[in-house]
């Protein structure tokens, strides 16, 4: 489904990203492990439009999506959970996620995809009313999720979920991701808590400043040595 090929990226004269490449199967979740400033989140803006690469290409569904401008992509069915929730604080739950289906016409299927949304997070449905800014920490994380999926995506990128949650809240988000992969959608995770993401993830792979130095199966990689001394603490 997603094929990242040799990508390079600079910020300035700072080398990013060097030479990454990874591969999504359709029904995969995959993650992208390491520690702060390994790169996890540029991949994510790279594929996403947000930042220019350099050099390597980018392919979704077998085509080329390097030079697809940002807001084109969520209709050809990608759509980004972003680092720090980012919801739309002045307008209310049901709002943010009306415009997560802002690409689609079919209002049948949306007001449906809402309620599938709400079987999900039952505290939005809760709060459907309430202004995103004034929702906890953890509601804000549900509701970009709810947002991202309202635009009912093939593949879902989520950046560092788990950020700022209490450990319950943690189990919490990383029990509905699994969810929404077995109902179909494929994932893209990028996230810190290694543990987590190599424990729902079928396959993974570790990043350090910018390069991939190892992949493998989550399961594996939870069993790798290096791994085990360098992100999980034993």
């Amino acid at each position: 489904m997603l094929k990242v090929q040799d990508i390079n990226l600079f910020y300035g004269a700072i080398h990013t990203l060097r030479d990454i490449s990874f591969e999504v199967s359709p029904g995969e979740i995959v993650s992208l492990i390491g520690a702060n400033g390994a790169g996890k989140s540029s991949i994510l803006n790279a594929i996403s439009g947000l930042v220019p690469i350099s050099s390597g290409d980018i392919l979704f569904e077998g085509a080329s999506i390097r030079k697809t401008p940002a807001y084109r992509l969520s209709a050809m069915g990608l759509a980004q959970v972003p680092e720090g929730r980012r919801v739309f604080s002045r307008m209310t739950v049901q709002e943010n996620l009306e415009m997560g289906a802002f690409t689609r016409r079919d209002a049948a299927q949306v007001a449906e995809d809402m309620e599938s949304v709400f079987s999900h997070f039952p505290r939005l449905k809760e709060r459907r009313r309430q202004l995103a800014g004034t929702l906890s920490g953890g509601e804000q994380q549900m509701l970009a999720m709810g947002r991202a999926m309202m635009g009912r995506p093939r593949l879902l990128m989520m950046d560092e979920p788990s950020m700022g949650l209490s450990p319950l809240l943690v189990q919490e988000i990383f029990g509905i991701i699994r969810q929404v992969n077995q109902e179909g959608t494929t994932i893209l995770l990028v996230e810190q808590n290694a543990q987590m993401a190599l424990s729902i993830a079928h396959r993974a792979y570790v990043l350090e400043t910018g390069r991939v130095v190892k992949s493998g199966l989550g399961r594996e990689l939870m069993e790798d040595e290096d791994v085990r001394r360098a992100y999980l603490g034993g």
